[in-house]
């Protein structure tokens, strides 16, 4: 899904996401990634801010998490709720790829139940890399592909590779120059 939904859909996708945050509460995803105060985070698809408010939290006044959606609701949503958390690190971004986020400026990614969507993952996946760090995490979560399709599609380009994988996560380190044959 590369377009906006309607409102109605919207809606009715945020409370799907209420539901999954209850099954599986985004704290024990964030607790594979070892988010550090003072951390810059990219939250890929952060949909309501489940995710981004933790990262937040986690990385402290001292650090900036980048929410991007498509959706111009989810990012209303989640600017009230950073308000009303008193979150001020979180800025948000309306974009379906390039995210005008500084090359090389993010600690972690937190790519998670969007890539199933995604009519051109390539853009996306490019994007994530130029915006890393050196040997900056990619962390993944997508219950929805299975485990051989998800490294295909986030290591075939090179772009990154497999360093360890958790109960509920896959982390992505990202490839040097050396790694993609440069």
């Amino acid at each position: 899904m590369d377009t906006p939904i309607s409102p109605f859909k919207f809606q009715r996708m945020s409370w799907m996401l209420t539901l999954r945050d209850i099954l599986v509460p985004p704290e024990e995803i964030m607790d594979e990634v070892d988010i550090q105060p003072g951390f810059r985070l990219l939250d890929y698809g952060c949909g309501t801010g489940s995710f981004a408010f933790k990262a937040a939290q986690r990385a402290g006044p001292e650090g900036k998490v980048y929410a991007l959606d498509i959706h111009p609701q989810a990012l209303e949503k989640v600017q009230k709720g950073a308000l009303k958390k008193g979150l001020t690190n979180i800025e948000t971004i309306l974009t379906s790829c390039i995210t005008q986020v500084d090359a090389g400026s993010i600690d972690v990614v937190l790519f998670y139940y969007v890539l199933h969507w995604l009519t051109d993952p390539d853009c996306v996946l490019r994007e994530l890399h130029r915006v890393l760090k050196p040997g900056g995490l990619l962390s993944f979560r997508d219950p929805y592909m299975k485990e051989e399709e998800i490294l295909s599609t986030v290591m075939g380009k090179g772009w990154f590779r497999l360093s360890g994988k958790g109960i509920r996560t896959y982390r992505f380190i990202k490839a040097g120059k050396k790694a993609m044959g440069i």
